[in-house]
């Protein structure tokens, strides 16, 4: 079914997704980009927890970071993470 390799990666997505507050990143993401100051309004999460989060999920390539002026603005470029979301939350809506 899954080879090694796979497992891994299956394992490294599995961690990322494991905390809330990146969770909340990621739905305050979903279909839009907004700057550091927005994810912190939108999710009520501290700012260095906020950066913390964005570092890792910017170092996993599941968002990214445009520089505006003296802002950053994040994206989700990884749409793998919110069908993973998806698929979860639909299959376990129906049982």
């Amino acid at each position: 079914m899954f080879d090694d390799y796979e497992l891994n990666l299956l394992s490294q997505k599995f961690k990322i997704l494991s905390e809330p507050s990146r969770l909340k990143i990621i739905r305050a993401l979903f279909n839009r980009e907004l700057c550091v100051k927005e994810i912190i309004k939108e999710t009520g999460l501290l700012q260095a927890n906020v950066s913390k989060q964005l570092q890792i999920l910017a170092n996993n390539k599941i968002v990214q970071c445009r520089p505006k002026g003296l802002q950053r603005f994040y994206r989700v470029i990884d749409h793998t993470i919110i069908d993973i979301c998806k698929s979860i939350c639909k299959s376990n809506n129906t049982n």
